[in-house]
């Protein structure tokens, strides 16, 4: 069995080095990631479907993984490509090696590359399709398998993460609140803080007909993060829409940010190489203040595209693209990024007690 391994991109860039997980060879977008910690969190991320990621931080795998930290049921990462993976797993909560991880489920992988050579190539070029293989060691067909891989453009993925059937979320104390969490990759955190905040949340596949949701008297509804294009989700954009139309309070982060873009009537556009990471400054327009937030999208909803109606409320200080959004007659609000963070710094986190104030209120007006 080789040892080596082989990551090549679509514009001909090829990178070898070490094979450290499992044997195989993944096709997908090469994107980065510049958070410090949280890798399990990363790799167990729905969002990440479709995707080859790269940890900018130099060392992965120190502290090992758990059976507490994950996001999802299973890694859905494609491949997983960093500077150095530790040797040693050192810590209490430790279960198990990363590598043995990536192994069981198996993810391909390769260390000793240049990331940060490779980072700046994405970040010059842009995200583009990339293979990476521990099996096939001839440049011109790795390169060749990346260029005929499917790119992220137009491609649906949330009917890929998505939960088969609807299961139940309890409260974690008083149950105050029914929400209902459309799944296009819901990740366990956001579940875990509306659970916290005393919601019921029942988790429905993301092709549920609003017809059917609204039958279920919710007294709000929860839109997840997902992965692929927000444009490939034509039916979901209709009915997002009529669940919006109902005047039922409505919380969307990330794709279920663009959902309700597109929803809206505005447009989305792909980002040159996204944001990904847990550093992210954000700025709300409300009040000014900065928060410093968790992300992983690839695109983004246009500002000038959306109507009248709907406010702008948040932007990104590094690129100004859409961060977070209101209707202002409707009770709606999304944010482009990820409150419930996990893995990422908390500031965020008061979103989803503004979620609960919007069905406070809602349940105040019909009393």
């Amino acid at each position: 069995m080789s040892n080596s391994a082989i990551l090549a991109l679509e514009d001909g860039r090829v990178w070898r080095g070490r094979s450290w997980a499992a044997e195989g060879c993944s096709v997908g977008e090469m994107v980065f990631n510049t958070s410090m910690t949280g890798y399990q969190e990363v790799l167990t991320d729905p969002s990440y479907a479709g995707q080859i990621v790269c940890m900018t931080y130099p060392l992965i795998g120190n502290y090992g993984v758990n059976n507490e930290d994950t996001e999802s049921a299973r890694p859905w990462v494609e491949g997983f490509v960093v500077r150095e993976a530790s040797r040693v797993a050192s810590n209490w909560r430790s279960e198990e090696s990363l590598d043995a991880y990536l192994k069981r489920w198996n993810i391909v992988g390769i260390d000793h590359i240049d990331t940060r050579a490779l980072v700046r190539h994405i970040r010059d070029k842009g995200a583009m399709r990339a293979c990476l293989s521990t099996v096939d060691s001839d440049t011109d067909s790795v390169i060749e398998k990346a260029r005929e891989s499917p790119p992220m453009e137009n491609r649906e993925l949330a009917s890929v993460v998505t939960t088969r059937q609807p299961y139940e979320v309890p409260a974690a104390n008083h149950e105050r609140f029914h929400v209902v969490c459309y799944d296009f990759g819901v990740k366990t955190n956001s579940l875990r803080e509306l659970s916290q905040a005393g919601c019921r949340v029942t988790v429905v596949p993301a092709s549920t007909p609003a017809k059917e949701v609204m039958a279920m008297k919710p007294d709000g509804v929860f839109l997840s993060n997902g992965p692929g294009d927000p444009a490939s989700m034509i039916k979901e954009v209709e009915e997002v829409k009529r669940v919006a139309q109902s005047g039922t309070p409505t919380f969307g982060i990330c794709f279920g940010h663009q959902l309700l873009g597109r929803a809206f009537g505005g447009k989305t556009f792909k980002l040159m190489f996204g944001h990904r990471g847990g550093n992210q400054p954000v700025k709300d327009f409300r009040d000014g203040h900065i928060e410093i937030t968790s992300h992983n999208h690839g695109f983004a909803v246009k500002a000038d595209t959306l109507p009248a109606e709907v406010e702008v409320t948040h932007i990104n200080l590094n690129d100004n693209c859409v961060e977070g959004m209101r209707h202002k007659t409707l009770p709606i609000i999304s944010v482009q990024y990820h409150p419930e963070a996990a893995p990422g710094p908390h500031d965020a986190e008061h979103h989803f007690q503004d979620f609960i104030e919007l069905m406070e209120t809602k349940r105040a007006d019909l009393n």
